[in-house]
């Protein structure tokens, strides 16, 4: 045996070692920074319902999500990952809530707004004759989204576009992915519909 500093050092740099390869295998998910201000959406969303909507409910599902993962073989895992793997219940449904908030937030804009142009603009004149009637197709699928769930505008693989109602525990996520395999259908859009 070498002198006993050589063997505090090689004790500490076994306990290091082992203390930083369990926090590899552990995530902690977090609440996804806004892509604006708080405020940036006013008048259309007030701050004070981005205060309650992201600071407490998808910061909620957040905190639940990470909550029911300790000790599972969820803890090590992407929140995509979780979404494709787990099964009926709350991990998948505070994960599916965590994907979609994160996903809705991002699909808002202080600048968006206005008729599209380009290829989305032909996608929706094909399907719905104008964006006019396409913002009336969408209003009309999400107010009918009976209770909280989420209306999504979809690419489909041929390329046209559709507008699909799922419930809260569902994601398109999971849903798109798994038809993304056959090329079926992609997020494009989403609504909170609560």
């Amino acid at each position: 045996m070498g002198p006993p500093h050589q063997l505090v050092t090689l004790a500490r740099h076994t306990i290091l070692i082992a203390v930083h390869s369990i926090q590899e295998r552990v995530m902690e998910h977090t609440l996804p920074a806004l892509p604006f201000a708080m405020d940036a959406l006013a008048p259309h969303m007030s701050q004070e319902t981005f205060e309650y909507h992201y600071g407490k409910h998808h910061q909620a599902y957040v905190t639940n999500l990470n909550n029911l993962i300790k000790g599972t073989d969820f803890e090590s895992k992407s929140l995509e990952d979780i979404v494709k793997t787990a099964p009926a219940g709350g991990v998948y449904n505070n994960a599916a809530q965590v994907w979609n908030h994160t996903f809705f937030w991002n699909c808002l804009s202080p600048n968006g707004g206005g008729v599209p142009s380009g290829a989305l603009a032909d996608a929706i004149n094909k399907k719905w004759g104008s964006f006019d009637d396409f913002k009336k197709a969408f209003q009309t699928s999400a107010v009918g989204n009976f209770g909280s769930g989420w209306t999504w505008l979809v690419k489909k693989a041929d390329g046209s576009l559709d507008i699909v109602n799922m419930g809260a525990g569902f994601t398109g996520a999971l849903c798109f992915h798994a038809e993304m395999k056959t090329g079926a259908m992609c997020p494009g859009f989403v609504l909170d519909s609560v």
